[in-house]
């Protein structure tokens, strides 16, 4: 993602079009175009975070996240139904008195 931001920038395309084209927040986009401005390409690296270090080597944490990126099961909604949807809309719910 950090990279997509680069090449659309180039192009002289705004934060808000870069942000749409690729997916980030466009305060994301906004600090990685400063970054990228002010240090190149080191400035897309990670930054040294605060806390403990990692405690897995990048092999291993690649091995623990390659099964989950293969997932391909849909999210599931949570949105509400609108009241027209709704089963007492319809007559009722199913199995209950009416």
């Amino acid at each position: 993602m950090r990279a997509q931001v680069v090449p659309h920038a180039a192009r002289g395309r705004s934060h808000a079009c870069v942000a749409r084209e690729t997916g980030p927040h466009l305060d994301t986009v906004r600090r990685r175009r400063g970054r990228f401005t002010q240090a190149g390409l080191h400035g897309l690296d990670d930054r040294q975070r605060r806390g403990l270090p990692s405690s897995f080597t990048p092999p291993q944490a690649a091995e623990v996240e390659a099964p989950a990126c293969r997932l391909s099961r849909p999210r599931r909604s949570s949105r509400v139904p609108p009241p027209a949807e709704r089963p007492e809309a319809r007559g009722g719910v199913p199995g209950t008195p009416q």
